[in-house]
């Protein structure tokens, strides 16, 4: 490819500016690099193709928060205009001839995506295939149809998903870093360990840095699941059944998620068990010493909630109880850590025909790989669901209603029941299956209140910042937590 898009500084920047991966809406930025480390060949090649070119674009902010970002971008070319993919224009550069080249992103060009179905297939032989200056990894046990058709899918923003017919579905890695990505790495370990609990990996791509300066995975290839239903959007069809019938208990309502939640707490738990056992539990995020000492995870929480309090004044009544949760941290001692989620929540859960599964083990998507890989208390994931139970039924009754509502408490009543019942019978599904008895142990309870705690403070911060209306939903929380 001779036109150079090296020095194409607007091109790149309008690019990112309108696509919904982009980190960085909203804060000034400039492209202060771009090189090309892969070129593919489409084949068959239709009129007037070129190449599919893959690019790590980098990226440097020039506000207060400063920093830099490196995304991975695939472009398809053509020197003819492609009505099909016009939605996914670029921009178009002068080629070699003089006459434009139009550039558009491959992950919506089903020509340049079969290259890439192209190299899995290539790798199931051997495990491994080179492609273009890319490698393609395959995990054994299932055989890809080469003649499977792309669709790219919408709605996602930090990544792009491609779907290959009903059978695979590609997760391209947008925002990228060196290292092993964690969902790549707990996907494989959880395959190749026969857990029913997640999406089989078939395989990912990747490159080598050059001096030695380690792999940059770019993309995943994953079972499809055909029967999927969205954990968050089930749960709150299931508050809206509830709510729609006022005159009916939890229980007697079509809207109970009970049993739901109960095998979604056994399905964490199975997983949390592999994950024990598959990785090695030293160390913990942010500790420096040496032991299991639960000193810094209360140093990190009052140290979160200090910053809630100058952020967000509302939390200000509710931070001595906090304080007081995150002391009792303090006194346990010991704390036992290994491999999490480290993001859960409802959204992250899949509901197929099979039973719950549950996706995107990337972590917390603003630390580096290696924070997200450290171990870590798998009470912080169990935390997230039970706040998310909470959320599910806040923003249905947020919605609901209006005006000078009559139904408006008993309304408020029914979802303040849903969340609890939800939330209940998810911890007894998850403490059940973890065979230690039926109930948490006192030290299990004040770690997994802090954890809620320490979440519910991170919550009003963002809402405070990003979506002040649903402020009520987290300062609930703490009210119940620390009022």
């Amino acid at each position: 490819m001779s036109e150079s898009l090296e020095n194409e500084d607007a091109l790149w920047e309008g690019y990112l500016s309108r696509t919904r991966w982009f980190g960085g809406k909203g804060r000034p930025f400039h492209v202060s690099g771009v090189r090309r480390f892969a070129e593919l060949p489409v084949d068959p090649a239709p009129e007037g193709a070129g190449r599919v070119t893959v690019y790590l674009v980098t990226v440097e902010y020039a506000d207060d928060e400063g920093g830099a970002a490196e995304y991975h971008v695939p472009l398809s070319r053509y020197d003819e205009v492609q009505e099909r993919i016009a939605y996914a224009f670029v921009g178009s550069v002068e080629g070699e001839n003089g006459r434009p080249v139009h550039l558009y992103d491959a992950a919506h060009d089903r020509a340049a995506m079969a290259l890439w179905l192209e190299g899995f297939v290539e790798a199931e032989a051997t495990g491994t295939a080179q492609l273009g200056g890319m490698r393609f990894r395959r995990v054994p046990g299932v055989a890809l149809n080469p003649e499977l058709q792309s669709a790219p899918l919408t709605g996602e923003q930090s990544n792009s998903s491609v779907k290959f017919d009903d059978t695979a579905i590609m997760k391209l890695f947008r925002k990228v870093s060196p290292g092993v990505n964690p969902d790549i790495e707990i996907h494989e370990v959880l395959t190749r360990g026969g857990s029913e609990y997640v999406a089989d990996l078939y395989g990912w791509i990747e490159i080598d840095l050059p001096d030695d300066a380690g792999v940059l995975q770019l993309a995943m290839l994953q079972e499809f699941l055909r029967t999927a239903s969205d954990g968050f959007e089930l749960a709150t069809g299931s508050v809206r059944t509830l709510l729609a019938h006022l005159d009916l208990s939890v229980e007697e309502s079509g809207g109970d998620f009970a049993g739901e939640a109960t095998r979604l707490g056994e399905a964490l738990a199975e997983v949390h068990s592999m994950l024990r056992d598959s990785f090695p539990a030293s160390g913990q995020r942010g500790r420096s010493r040496g032991d299991d000492s639960t000193d810094e995870l209360a140093d990190a929480m009052i140290a979160r909630l200090e910053q809630a309090r100058r952020a967000v004044p509302e939390v200000e009544p509710y931070a001595a109880r906090l304080r007081a949760a995150y002391d009792a941290v303090a006194a346990l001692g010991k704390l036992d850590v290994q491999r999490v989620h480290g993001d859960l929540h409802l959204g992250q859960t899949l509901r197929t025909s099979h039973g719950w599964k549950i996706v995107d083990f990337e972590g917390e998507p603003g630390r580096p790989f290696a924070e997200r890989a450290l171990p870590d208390s798998p009470w912080r994931d169990v935390a997230g669901m039970l706040r998310s139970f909470d959320y599910a039924a806040r923003v249905v009754e947020m919605s609901t209603g209006g005006g000078e509502d009559p139904d408006a408490p008993l309304r408020a009543q029914r979802a303040r029941e849903w969340s609890a019942r939800a939330r209940r019978h998810f911890l007894e599904g998850y403490v059940a299956a973890l065979g230690n008895g039926p109930e948490l142990s006192p030290q299990q309870s004040v770690l997994l209140d802090a954890y809620v705690a320490d979440k519910a403070v991170y919550e009003a911060v963002y809402e405070k910042r990003n979506r002040p209306s649903w402020i009520a939903i987290p300062l609930a929380a703490l009210e119940r937590i620390g009022g």
